[in-house]
């Protein structure tokens, strides 16, 4: 696969945005790198639309295959997508959201899957960790049929998808981690100290206290192999988040924990950055998830 490098004038802009996650940031970044995924490709030879996991309109997700997976048996890559606890999904038509990440994953020979969940208002803690907890058993329950190994499945999340994921590897959402190999957290928020909840925290965790919400201690003591994210140009609490997260494992583990500054992007071009800047997470990112799969699928 092409390691592609974004031109310097391109991340120069990147870097000069105002590092704040508002509506104005997320269209200038895709305004910026959709063309780039444009040329690249940004979906799968086949995707299968909106199957659904659960009841609610939004438990919904897309499987994303290569052209014939029917004897292969190949990790399986979920995403979560982000949106602030209040809004986002899967899929945004005539755009790489979130495509990209089901193209990426085929890519490199897995299965991608990419989910939409519940929102707050109207759902709120654990709702999310619920979802991506759902849709990991429909995983385990139906992804052989599209050529998925449900014993080798990594499930990875970014902004409050990092914390869905983070809530679900927590056991905050009830289910299993049957057949999970790895998770990834891609710029979350773990200590939900009320002095760590702007207003979109709070639509969502309300005064539930904070040794309940958090998930960082779950954290520290779940057995799946975990990687950390923090984007170079993410707001100062992002980078307290994962200090914190770092000064905690050390205190438990004695070590740091497997913790990645993705170099020259923010909170909204990390994940855009895979297939079209893969130096800055698509490596490392495909260097976990296959170390942790090994043996496992069609990657053994």
């Amino acid at each position: 696969m092409t390691h592609t490098t974004l031109p310097a004038d391109v991340l120069a802009e990147l870097k000069a945005l105002d590092p704040a996650i508002t509506p104005v940031q997320a269209q200038s970044v895709w305004t910026l790198l959709t063309p780039f995924h444009e040329k690249a490709g940004y979906t799968a030879p086949k995707i299968d639309r909106d199957l659904t996991y659960g009841n609610h309109p939004r438990q919904r997700l897309d499987v994303h295959t290569g052209e014939d997976t029917a004897k292969t048996s190949a990790p399986v890559v979920m995403f979560v997508h982000g949106g602030g606890f209040v809004a986002g999904d899967k899929h945004t038509p005539g755009t790489p959201r979130f495509d990209l990440v089901g193209a990426w994953a085929v890519r490199h020979g897995w299965v991608g899957v990419t989910m939409t969940y519940r929102l707050a208002p109207e759902h709120t803690w654990p709702a999310g960790a619920q979802d991506v907890a759902a849709a990991v058993d429909w995983i385990r329950n139906n992804i052989a049929g599209y050529g998925g190994d449900p014993g080798a499945i990594v499930v990875a999340g970014n902004s409050a998808g990092a914390v869905h994921v983070a809530s679900y590897l927590a056991g905050q959402g009830g289910g299993t981690l049957e057949g999970v190999s790895g998770g990834v957290l891609l710029s979350g928020i773990y200590d939900l100290a009320p002095a760590n909840r702007g207003e979109l925290e709070h639509i969502y965790y309300g005064d539930i206290p904070a040794e309940k919400a958090s998930s960082l201690p779950g954290l520290l003591d779940c057995p799946v192999p975990l990687l950390f994210t923090v984007a170079e140009f993410d707001p100062p609490n992002f980078h307290a988040q994962a200090a914190g997260v770092v000064a905690a494992w050390q205190a438990r583990h004695g070590r740091t924990p497997d913790l990645l500054n993705v170099d020259s992007h923010n909170h909204m071009s990390t994940i855009a950055s895979l297939t079209i800047d893969e130096a800055a997470l698509g490596v490392p990112l495909a260097r976990f998830i296959g170390r942790h799969t090994a043996g496992k699928g069609a990657t053994a």
